[in-house]
This record gives C-alpha cells, sequence and structure tokens, in this order.
C-alpha cells in the first residue's frame, strides 16, 4: 500500500530556536518522509541566516515564497514611510522599524548567495496523494503570497470566494499566524499557525504532520514549547531593527494588534 508522511510549516521568521524544537518533534513521532515549507523564512528574526541553512538541508522538502521573503529580494514593503508618517509617531517608528528590518535582513544573508535562492522560490507547491485527494500549498491564499489571508475572521462566503477557483480538495496555508480549520464547500482549508511569533494564548510553535494512504488521509495539529527567554536574548543581542515588538509577540502582549491586523 503506498503511504506519504508530510510535515507542513511555515513562518519560521528567522527564529531558529522555534525551528529546531519542531525539528525535534518531528523526529520524536517517528519521522517523515517530506516536508512542505509554505514561506516566510528569513525576515523578521534574529538569525535569518540559519533558519536558512537548516531548511534548505531538509531532506525531500518542498518550498513556496512568503510575503516578507518577496520583501527582502525586491525591496518591496507592506506599508509606506509617508503614510506612515501621516499617524502618531510611533506608527512612523514602527513603519521605520519594518524597513530597517528588511534591510537588516538582505545584508545579512546577500554576502552567503541567499538571495537568489529566496528569489528563486515558487508561489505554490500542488500534490496528489495516494487517495487522490488533491493539495495545494501556498502562503497567503490561492494565487497570492500576501493580502489578508485566511483566518477566523473570515466569513463563510469569503472563505468560499478565496478558494473556489484552486482546483483542489485541501489547501494548506500560513501568513496570519492564525491556526484554524474550516470547510468551504466541498473544499478543506488549514491554517498552519506559525512556527514562530504565534499569537496569545498559546504561544507554541504550531505545525502540521499529514499522513494519507490510498483509503484516505489524516491531519494533526502539533503544538510544540520552545524557550521564549532565549529568542528574546538573541534578539536583543542581535540588534534587529524592530526587535521589541517581536520580543512582545515572544512574551504574548500582541493579541490585540495581530487581531486587528488579520481581520484587516
Amino acid at each position: 500500500m503506498m503511504r506519504v508522511k508530510l510535515a507542513i510549516l511555515s513562518d519560521i521568521h528567522g527564529n531558529p530556536i522555534a525551528l529546531d524544537a519542531v525539528l525535534a518533534d518531528i523526529k520524536a513521532q517517528g519521522g517523515v518522509d517530506g516536508y512542505w515549507v509554505l514561506g516566510d523564512l528569513a525576515a523578521l528574526g534574529f538569525d535569518p541566516l540559519g533558519s536558512l541553512e537548516r531548511v534548505a538541508a531538509m531532506p525531500n522538502v518542498r518550498f513556496v515564497r512568503g510575503n516578507t521573503d518577496r520583501y527582502v529580494v525586491t525591496g518591496e514593503r507592506p506599508l509606506s514611510l509617508v503614510d506612515a508618517a501621516r499617524g502618531d509617531a510611533g506608527a512612523f517608528q514602527r513603519a521605520l522599524d519594518i524597513y530597517t528590518g528588511f534591510s537588516w535582513t538582505q545584508g545579512y544573508i546577500t554576502p552567503r548567495g541567499w538571495l537568489d535562492w529566496l528569489a528563486a522560490l515558487p508561489l505554490e507547491q500542488r500534490l496528489v496523494l495516494p487517495d487522490g485527494t488533491r493539495l495545494l500549498g501556498v502562503h497567503a491564499a490561492p494565487g497570492t503570497d500576501d493580502g489578508a489571508g485566511i483566518h477566523p475572521g473570515l466569513s463563510p462566503a469569503e472563505l468560499q470566494a478565496l478558494v473556489a477557483d484552486a482546483g483542489v480538495d485541501l489547501i494548506c496555508v500560513g501568513h496570519t499566524h492564525w491556526q484554524m480549520e474550516a470547510i468551504a464547500g466541498n473544499v478543506r482549508v488549514v491554517n498552519l499557525g506559525s512556527v514562530s511569533n504565534q499569537p496569545a494564548p498559546d504561544l507554541r510553535a504550531s505545525y502540521y504532520l499529514l499522513e494519507a494512504d490510498t483509503f484516505g488521509y489524516k491531519l494533526e495539529n502539533r503544538r510544540v514549547d520552545y524557550n521564549h527567554e532565549s529568542v528574546i536574548a538573541a534578539l536583543q543581542k542581535s540588534r534587529y531593527p524592530g526587535a521589541d515588538y517581536i520580543i512582545r509577540f515572544q512574551r504574548g502582549e500582541n493579541q490585540a494588534a495581530w487581531k486587528s491586523k488579520v481581520k484587516g
């Protein structure tokens, strides 16, 4: 009988401490046949190079690009400094931290040749499982690595509109960091959550194991604790721009801001 077991994860954000905890958990579960990593690999963290080296070394691994991967490569940014300057001083400083953070990440990885590797990441991955289930992996939503993404604030009609034309039975995404599962018509939609910077109250890294054979498939959400204080210390030592913002996530203090973000 044909069987396949995959680990599917997303949103590592330059945090190899969280990634190592996930990889250890995968090993403890008996290992897998392959890995899918659905974007946002390097930016918004203290060690983008270490994170990239780890995921690239995974056996039988497939990738898709995330919006932050694209920002690092192209110089695009998620918001305008001019628009931010029209707000309060805090909003402008946060926007400036985002700009300098992506530049910091680009400077960190470029001398080691990783910029071209990031630029070559595809938008999506597709696979037909042994039972005929058509699987799609993409960072934010079918056809895009950016935008509001898939999150619990979507109405059934909004979710249906996002996935209706994907031509698959099962969709896995990341991007919003909100782990969730839903059914839209005949499509099962799974947001994996995030390896790093999970929103409160559950700050553990989130990923999925998928096991499939000719009779069907099953998905298991795995939650893995890691040393948040070590991440905070590494952020402070690295002098990453905007470290205070990421530290608040590591301490579970940014839940309201993240909910507002994903709900648009």
